[in-house]
């Protein structure tokens, strides 16, 4: 069987498809005020519990913090870090000797959501918000990050924004067991 259409009903079907477009396609391009790195940045991110003061918490937010990748970015690693070479260097820092940190436990870590900016670990270690620091054993590095609470028992896992894995020299395949801070 044949199937023969002319050319006034393809145009006609061309037509009629060219005016369909999806929500969203077309219009502007700009991002939402909320995903702004402003907007993130003055933001409160909820009550952190820790012994820091003020200015210290202003200091470590400004390390652990960072915008969200572009949506047309989000292909390597390297595009979905956000996160400055300052950044980097600050939140590689080790700690300094006046700094009073509790150990909270060790913690199998696995990659968190890669396009969620910034230095931060959501464990079931932690009840409320806090600055803190991740410490791999096996190689000596380690990362200020936020941490996060998540739901689940204190012996579940953990898990790492891409940018404190990749600062802590762990493959973002691996599955290592590392130690969690509260400063």
């Amino acid at each position: 069987m044949r199937i023969t259409m002319t050319a006034t009903a393809a145009m006609a079907g061309l037509g009629l498809l060219a005016a369909c477009t999806p929500a969203g396609i077309g219009g502007s391009t700009s991002r939402p005020a909320a995903t702004t790195a402003a907007a993130t940045a003055a933001a409160p991110a909820g009550k952190v519990e820790t012994a820091l003061t003020p200015a210290q918490v202003a200091a470590a937010t400004a390390i652990t913090r960072a915008p969200a990748p572009r949506p047309a970015a989000r292909a390597t690693a390297a595009q979905l870090d956000t996160t400055t070479a300052a950044q980097r260097a600050a939140a590689a820092q080790a700690p300094q000797p006046d700094t009073a940190e509790t150990r909270l436990g060790s913690t199998i870590a696995s990659l968190g959501d890669p396009t969620e900016g910034g230095f931060w670990i959501k464990t079931p270690l932690v009840k409320a918000r806090g600055i803190g620091r991740i410490f791999n054993p096996a190689n000596g590095k380690s990362a200020k990050v936020d941490l996060i609470p998540l739901d689940g028992p204190a012996s579940g896992g953990s898990q790492v924004s891409l940018p404190a894995l990749q600062l802590i020299g762990v493959s973002l395949t691996d599955l290592p067991s590392i130690e969690v801070f509260r400063s």
